[in-house]
């Protein structure tokens, strides 16, 4: 079977599909990811085969570029109109009407450089099965304009499909010509260009590959998903000297991820005031933070071990509890241990998560803008003192270690993509 995976070139969004592709390729069948021609180191640094399509830059660069307070805006908690999955009271025929057309309008720029070129590999190389990420509505088209089969695969909670739900739910009750759906509008047209006709699948994918277990996903109850275990995949990585070993005093982490640096313009938490609170704390505390914010810090208490990067499925096991920004990646890299989270999220459905995580009872979470020093500090003392966050997060990494591996659901994905091919020639 030949699958080809699609996406935007965002690495953090890649680093969650790397491990699916993987387990498809060593299942024996073909494999291509295709993504912007200056995103191909990402992919073959991964050992897989990239085909570049499109000519435009990275768009949160091009949006840095033009306007870097719209893209720190942007960076808090969940855009309109997917953040209805989030406050379902906002789930109004003015708001989420008005939401998907600005959404649409982003989707169908940074999409559009792909969108040809796609096409016509997918028309040469006559895929399968397209599995493609959220964002990259591309891979939709793509499948269409060649018959395969085709499936989202999650980066987080699925705010795309349960706003997808909202959005068809009140749409159905408004008045004949008075119901106007621009992502059906937008992907209509290029499905009649390439000689096919909408269908929802082209929003929300003939399947759902979801990463998350169920007591840390927010699922549209119309879709279909397939349920598997997140693996973790950060890139190139060596494991440090200082963990070959148990600490001597229990471990604390603290990560606000990559792309705090990265692509925004920093840490959405005060730092030193974090670092200076958990000072007088019989603990070590390994806090990863970037180069280019060390500067900013000065001298940093004597339990405290200050690095600009740590490979979290090695480091979270040594960890007895784990603070961090709520990003699905390594939230989900510390569930599959018995280690307690404290989520201080900001972005996107880091609040979402983080409070999914304090409901399952495995840690506890509070907005960045609570976040002080002095907050934390009781935070960090109650998921270190009070024995249940460490029981509950045992329970959440057995949940999550008992979902099936990207390998075995290969099985499963072979079937649809079967079923599929049969009912579209029946």
């Amino acid at each position: 079977m030949r699958v080809l995976f699609a996406a935007n070139p965002h690495k953090s969004i890649f680093q969650y599909m790397a491990p699916m592709a993987w387990a498809l390729r060593t299942a024996g069948h073909e494999v291509r990811f295709a993504s912007l021609p200056r995103f191909a180191d990402v992919i073959t640094q991964a050992g897989l085969t990239a085909v570049p399509v499109g000519r435009r830059q990275n768009p949160a660069r091009l949006l840095e570029l033009a306007d870097p307070a719209l893209l720190a805006k942007s960076r808090a908690g969940l855009p309109t109109p997917w953040d209805v999955a989030e406050d379902p009271s906002k789930a109004t025929w003015e708001y989420l009407s008005n939401g998907y057309g600005l959404a649409t309008g982003s989707l169908r720029e940074d999409n559009f450089p792909m969108i040809g070129e796609l096409v016509e590999f997918a028309r040469h190389w006559k895929p399968d099965l397209v599995v493609w990420e959220p964002f990259t509505y591309a891979g939709a088209i793509a499948a269409e304009a060649v018959g395969a089969a085709h499936a989202r695969l999650l980066f987080g909670i699925d705010v795309f499909g349960v706003a997808r739900e909202h959005f068809l739910r009140v749409r159905a009750q408004q008045p004949e010509g008075e119901r106007s759906d621009p992502l059906a509008e937008w992907l209509g047209g290029y499905a009649r260009k390439f000689g096919s006709e909408y269908t929802e699948s082209m929003a929300v994918g003939h399947f759902t590959i979801d990463q998350f277990p169920e007591s840390l996903q927010t699922r549209a109850p119309g879709l279909r998903y397939e349920p598997v275990q997140f693996i973790p995949y950060g890139g190139p990585a060596t494991v440090p000297s200082w963990l070959w070993k148990q600490p001597e005093k229990p471990r604390v982490a603290l990560t606000m991820g990559l792309s705090a640096t990265e692509v925004y313009d920093g840490y959405t938490i005060d730092t030193r005031d974090v670092l200076d609170s958990l000072a007088d704390l019989d603990i070590e505390l390994v806090a990863t933070i970037a180069d280019s914010e060390k500067a900013a810090l000065g001298p940093v208490p004597g339990n405290v071990r200050l690095v600009p990067y740590a490979p979290i499925h090695h480091l979270a096991p040594t960890c007895s509890a784990f603070i961090h920004h709520g990003g699905a990646a390594t939230l989900a890299t510390v569930a599959r241990h018995a280690v307690p989270h404290l989520s201080l999220t900001y972005h996107w459905d880091q609040p979402m998560l983080g409070r999914l995580i304090t409901g399952q009872g495995a840690g506890l979470d509070m907005h960045t803008s609570e976040a002080t020093g002095e907050n934390v500090r009781a935070a960090v003392r109650r998921l270190l003192d009070e024995p249940r966050f460490t029981e509950r997060a045992a329970a959440l990494r057995d949940e999550t270690l008992a979902l099936p591996t990207p390998n075995q659901l290969v099985a499963r994905i072979e079937e649809l993509t079967t079923r599929h091919r049969d009912e579209s020639r029946g």
